[in-house]
């Protein structure tokens, strides 16, 4: 857990601040994009951003590293927005209502509080307010995808929580340490 906190203090510090010019569109079609497409991006960056905006850097990319980590663990779905919008879901009352609709044109919604990630079926707005954070979930995003940059720095992750809740699922998983204000776990 020391490692992690030592790795945790020097990204804090080492980390640049970010040019305030940078936009996704420009951070997307630089020629280094080409393993993941800008919806799988902007999935990451959406997570990071309702998950971390509050967080330094390095807890940015704490987030951003479970979400991938996430991807390459058999348990979850395998591209990033199935994994960032991984939820039980219930048919809209809209369209609930007409029986004799076609299923292609049913619409789903999350169940609210059955999410992987809470702000994904928290029932509240999604829209961006914060555009400085906005940026640096962008970047973040890119940055881990694209560069690897700071990728396993919660060794292994699958699970984190607030400092501030005490989730019944945290005591059948390890528990790898803290960044910020949260707590990361990963399967025993």
């Amino acid at each position: 857990m020391t490692r992690l906190i030592a790795i945790a203090f020097a990204i804090v510090f080492a980390q640049p601040m970010m040019a305030q010019s940078s936009t996704f569109q420009n951070v997307v079609e630089s020629e280094l994009y080409t393993e993941v497409n800008q919806p799988e991006l902007y999935c990451l960056a959406m997570n990071i951003y309702h998950e971390a905006r509050a967080e330094l850097h390095v807890g940015m990319y704490a987030v951003a590293d479970v979400t991938i980590n996430r991807v390459y663990d058999t348990r979850y779905p395998n591209t990033i927005c199935d994994v960032v919008k991984d939820a039980k879901m219930k048919e809209s009352w809209k369209t609930k209502q007409y029986p004799e609709l076609d299923d292609s044109q049913r619409v789903y919604i999350p169940i609210r509080n059955m999410c992987q990630f809470s702000w994904y079926c928290d029932g509240r707005s999604d829209a961006v307010q914060d555009n400085d954070s906005w940026r640096m979930a962008q970047e973040v995003a890119y940055r881990i995808v694209k560069e690897k940059k700071y990728r396993g720095i919660t060794e292994g992750a699958t699970h984190y929580h607030a400092t501030y809740v005490s989730p019944s699922w945290r005591t059948s998983l390890d528990l790898v340490g803290r960044i910020g204000t949260h707590i990361f776990y990963r399967w025993m």
